[in-house]
């Protein structure tokens, strides 16, 4: 075994180490029964907010686009019924 294979494999477990530890200590603290701290009220009620103004938005685009659907439907639909230009 070479020199540079020993320092890539030394790199490639160090790196791996880094990356695992935290899974694996996640993990273990699961398994233990600890729960992870719930988020403050203030920040889930802010959110529920901001969830709900989105609706609201999303709800008034819609209404629009249904009104724009029926005008462009309409419009085609008086294009087809009118007599052709000149005839």
């Amino acid at each position: 075994m070479s020199v540079e294979e020993a320092v890539v494999g030394i790199v490639f477990f160090a790196g791996l180490f880094t990356v695992l530890r935290p899974l694996v200590g996640a993990l273990a603290k699961r398994i233990g029964g600890e729960v992870p701290k719930s988020r403050e009220p203030a920040i889930d009620d802010s959110v529920l907010a901001e969830l709900q103004q989105l609706r609201s938005e999303v709800n008034d685009l819609n209404e629009r686009m249904d009104f724009a659907e029926r005008m462009l439907a309409k419009q085609k639909s008086a294009e087809r019924i009118a007599p052709p230009p000149g005839g």
